[in-house]
């Protein structure tokens, strides 16, 4: 049997604190919203709820050890989804309390709540990605690429979460009950798979990474966050006379729509160009080398025939 490949314990430990921590965080959050009896019976559904959590992680986070060394994601991947499916839950129970308790105008512990997702979630993907030990990437100047990709990726990771602070920050008119949900659930589902996908195209393309044939996520982001997102703002700005609507994040907005156009335009026309060399390199890398023999054919073997 093959020995099970070494796991990275500082990267287990680090990943490890740093979800549970958040998962704490947002706990105390959900006990504080209550009061009596009913405090009691949340305090023990979560505590509960994280025992669980914890044991699934334990098992989970070492897998995503073992591997951060080694081309594959697929762990991490997993570790990601389990993460921002219980995150997003306790969030929703969070943004309910805070909706049906009009009078509490905490607005600091709300502005808390946007800078702890804001923090832990990006974080969590960058240790997950853990590009510092993709030791299989030699070049300087592939890393550098691959490092402002995930840029890219925070980036739109703080776009979603500002969309979705909307719905528990302090508002003077607040959205349709509708609107409110499909927005929250909208956001809930990118933060799931948008990531997953980054990752997965880490995974697919194994040692021999090519930061610019990784176009899946681009693609992706510029429909359900840059142009998605920018109505979604427009329209709260137009309709609901929402002043909590970013100007920064809707000229960021507009700034990755033309740049990721002008980087699809790029892409497309080095694959116009790229065919024959592409072909070359297939064949290149298909052929097996055989031994050539001076009659065409290979000699018969017998019983004298020397073997290895």
């Amino acid at each position: 049997m093959v020995p099970p490949p070494p796991t990275n314990k500082p990267h287990v430990c680090l990943s490890t604190i740093l979800i549970m921590s958040s998962m704490a965080l947002m706990d105390a959050y959900l006990v504080e919203q209550n009061h009596g009896p009913r405090k009691i019976g949340v305090c023990i559904m979560v505590m509960v709820g994280d025992v669980c959590f914890l044991i699934v992680l334990r098992y989970v986070a070492v897998w995503v050890g073992a591997e951060v060394r080694s081309a594959k994601r697929g762990y991490a991947m997993i570790l990601w989804f389990l993460y921002i499916f219980v995150l997003e839950i306790k969030v929703y129970f969070i943004y309910q309390n805070y909706k049906a308790d009009r009078k509490s105008l905490d607005t600091i512990a709300r502005k808390a709540l946007t800078l702890l997702l804001s923090v832990s979630v990006p974080v969590l993907y960058i240790i997950l990605v853990a590009i510092d030990h993709m030791e299989y990437v030699r070049a300087f100047k592939k890393k550098e690429e691959i490092r402002n990709r995930l840029f890219w990726v925070v980036v739109d990771l703080l776009d979603i979460l500002d969309i979705q602070a909307n719905l528990w920050e302090p508002q003077k008119k607040g959205l349709p009950i509708w609107a409110e949900g499909l927005m929250f659930f909208y956001c809930y589902i990118l933060l799931l798979i948008l990531p997953c996908v980054s990752l997965s195209e880490i995974s697919m393309q194994g040692i021999n990474i090519v930061p610019h044939k990784m176009m899946l996520y681009p693609i992706l982001s510029l429909v359900t966050i840059n142009i998605i997102t920018l109505f979604i703002r427009g329209s709260n700005l137009v309709f609901y006379k929402d002043a909590r609507v970013s100007g920064i994040l809707i000229g960021k907005n507009v700034l990755a729509i033309i740049l990721k156009t002008c980087s699809f335009a790029q892409y497309r026309k080095q694959l116009q160009n790229a065919p024959p060399a592409f072909g070359v390199e297939l064949q290149k890398n298909s052929v097996i080398l055989l031994p050539s023999y001076p009659d065409g054919e290979p000699p018969l073997l017998t019983e004298d025939t020397p073997r290895c």
